[in-house]
């Protein structure tokens, strides 16, 4: 099973979580942010992993150094448990439509880690707590910590709500596509020096 623990304890936020990569989408997410709880449950449920997360944060400051953080947290995870990266697909992708909202995601755990991130939110803020400039600085961190490359472009919707939405959803299918393990290759090992060509 590839699986892993993290706990991230900072000045700003407490984390504790627990991943399984090879899951059923079952989730139990407390980060006090009740919009980013929601994305959470959406990212682990269509990517078919299994998470256990709680996070202590200053969201009476912001939202900022919760979501980070839990990104910086979650892109660990994910990399603990690839490990040397075995059998993996590498690639996914996907296009999603929410609504009047279409997002296309791609992942490349290419041990690399940046994101690039076009996206015309309408809103500054969804709810009360959680800013939308938010959605980018996620998926950089979690970009970093995994060694992925990160694409979200946005093609169409006025919705915040579905716009990031459809963030969340897409990214957790190209991820689950990318952590696959490719039955052609199912014990090669796609590099050897921390980056893959």
């Amino acid at each position: 099973m590839r699986k892993a623990e993290v706990i991230r304890q900072t000045s700003e936020t407490k984390i504790q979580l627990a991943l399984t990569i090879d899951g059923t989408g079952q989730q139990t997410i407390k980060t006090k942010i009740g919009f980013l709880d929601h994305m959470l449950e959406l990212f682990v449920r269509h990517g078919r992993f299994d998470l256990e997360l709680t996070c202590d944060g200053d969201i009476e400051v912001d939202a900022h150094h919760t979501t980070e953080d839990i990104a910086i947290a979650l892109g660990r995870a994910f990399s603990e448990s690839l490990g040397e990266r075995r059998g993996i697909t590498r690639y996914g992708s996907m296009l999603l439509p929410m609504d009047e909202a279409l997002v296309m995601t791609a992942v490349d755990i290419s041990g690399r880690g940046m994101a690039v991130v076009e996206l015309d939110i309408p809103s500054e803020k969804i709810g009360q707590q959680f800013d939308t400039e938010l959605v980018e600085e996620f998926f950089i961190a979690f970009a970093r910590e995994l060694g992925a490359t990160i694409h979200l472009h946005q093609i169409a919707g006025k919705n915040s709500h579905h716009i990031v939405e459809a963030c969340f959803k897409g990214f957790g299918r190209a991820l689950g596509e990318a952590t696959a393990v490719n039955q052609q290759a199912p014990d090669e090992i796609p590099s050897t020096k921390g980056t893959i060509n």
